[in-house]
């Protein structure tokens, strides 16, 4: 055989095997790989997805946590407002007290005071009478001269 004749089989043959591979070998390979490109895009979109999912979790946490300091920030104010009106209702309350124990205890010095003018008047009108019956040297009868002595005591 000569050169061309195996030049001729040999591009016959190689004709035959690529048009075999492309009927039957190519296309599970460009389906292979056309499958293969679909997950990658598919996964690369799922990242996409979880991305944006990540971020909107985050900014929703952001904002309850945000939420959560406001109502914290609200509720110690509310509790420091509540203390202080505790606070002075205390203070009020203490202040009535203290009028209150203060007014008893004026009340009781005057009553005091009345009591004690009174006995001192009594003791004075003795004395009064003890000394007018060393004056007039007889005795003075308290009944008889009660009138005398009541003038006496109010004058004192």
């Amino acid at each position: 055989m000569s050169i061309n004749a195996t030049l001729i089989v040999q591009m016959i043959v190689f004709l035959i095997l690529v048009w075999f591979t492309m009927k039957f070998v190519w296309p599970p390979i460009v389906a292979a790989l056309d499958e293969r490109a679909k997950k990658i895009a598919e996964g690369l979109s799922a990242a996409d997805r979880a991305k944006a999912d990540l971020a909107a979790a985050n900014k929703r946490v952001e904002q309850q946590l945000s939420a959560a300091r406001d109502d914290a920030a609200k509720r110690l104010a509310d509790a420091e407002r509540l203390a202080q009106q505790l606070v002075e209702e205390a203070k009020s309350r203490a202040a009535e007290e203290g009028a209150k124990i203060i007014a008893a205890a004026k009340a009781e010095a005057a009553q005091e005071s009345v009591k004690a003018r009174e006995a001192l008047r009594e003791q004075v009108a003795g004395l009064a009478v003890k000394g007018a019956e060393s004056i007039l040297r007889r005795e003075v009868n308290a009944a008889v001269h009660a009138e005398l002595l009541g003038r006496l005591k109010s004058e004192l």
